[in-house]
């Protein structure tokens, strides 16, 4: 063997050290990782074992009360998302303009967003109650006759929930279709008003092109934080009445109330098959 062929002993690479940088950033991170293990990783799975037995699925399946809040819940997606993306659309055109007191009235339409969900829709609801209530003490005053009671009539508490859910969440929708609206550049609308184009057309070929991705973003993703949305329907009706306004979100509390912690669990996760297309279907925009 000549001496071109002996190779030496390779020499043990060094440990790698952690830099004072590297080693604070994940000291700093160590108190958000153990706090999303404990408040969600861990609740997450815990209510996947309680929901795993077969005959919760079967027992809820029994309840007339679910088949009333999943259609309940579809009918409040489909109606209440979509009318408050229409109307932030339109709302966002409106306050596009630069006219000083559309700025100045901007700040006030901000306020139902800004202002905390709990004192607000249990002002709302004690606005409508039948007895004392502003809305049916000021129609007894105007007319002498008794106003209807809101909040007992399933059809008109869950028009409730919806316009109040609508109410809260319309200033940020706005806001995010108001700032897709400023990236449009001026520009077009020039070019577009010199060839005599109407308002209409102007949306048409060059504001709608342009916004109808983050239109639609927008959509998916106020779908999926409405499934969620506890406090627009349990604070203002409570699920009732007679539990006949409940959505997803609320149902479980419904069983919680009775004991029945399982059809808790279970209730919530037959809320996946709602969440996990809409879930897919965000980040297959966002990955575009």
């Amino acid at each position: 063997m000549t001496a071109a062929t002996v190779h030496p002993e390779a020499a043990p690479k060094p440990a790698k050290t952690l830099t004072q940088w590297e080693f604070w950033g994940r000291m700093l991170v160590l108190p958000y990782i153990l706090v999303f293990v404990v408040f969600v990783v861990y609740p997450v799975c815990y209510g996947l074992w309680l929901a795993r037995d077969p005959a919760s699925y079967a027992q809820l399946a029994d309840d007339p009360i679910f088949f009333r809040t999943a259609i309940n819940t579809v009918v409040f997606l489909l109606v209440a998302v979509n009318l408050k993306m229409v109307i932030a659309l339109g709302l966002s055109g409106f306050f596009v303009q630069t006219r000083w007191w559309i700025k100045a009235l901007s700040l006030l339409f901000i306020l139902p967003w800004a202002v905390p969900s709990i004192p607000t829709i249990l002002s709302v609801r004690f606005m409508l109650n039948p007895e004392w209530g502003v809305i049916n003490s000021t129609y007894f005053r105007m007319t002498g006759l008794d106003g209807p009671n809101w909040l007992n009539d399933p059809t008109l508490a869950m028009i409730f929930a919806m316009l109040m859910h609508i109410w809260k969440s319309l200033p940020f929708w706005t806001l995010i279709l108001l700032a897709g609206r400023l990236a449009i550049p001026t520009e077009q609308y020039e070019a577009a008003s010199v060839d005599g184009a109407t308002r209409w057309q102007k949306f048409r070929f060059i504001t709608w092109p342009s916004m109808k991705g983050l239109y639609f973003t927008s959509t998916i993703l106020s779908l999926i934080w409405t499934l969620g949305d506890f406090n627009s329907v349990y604070l203002l009706t409570g699920g009732g009445p007679a539990d006949l306004t409940h959505v997803l979100a609320t149902l479980g509390i419904r069983y919680l109330r009775l004991d029945q912690i399982a059809l808790a669990m279970a209730s919530i996760v037959v809320a996946l098959p709602f969440v996990l297309p809409l879930v897919f279907l965000m980040m297959k925009r966002l990955g575009k």
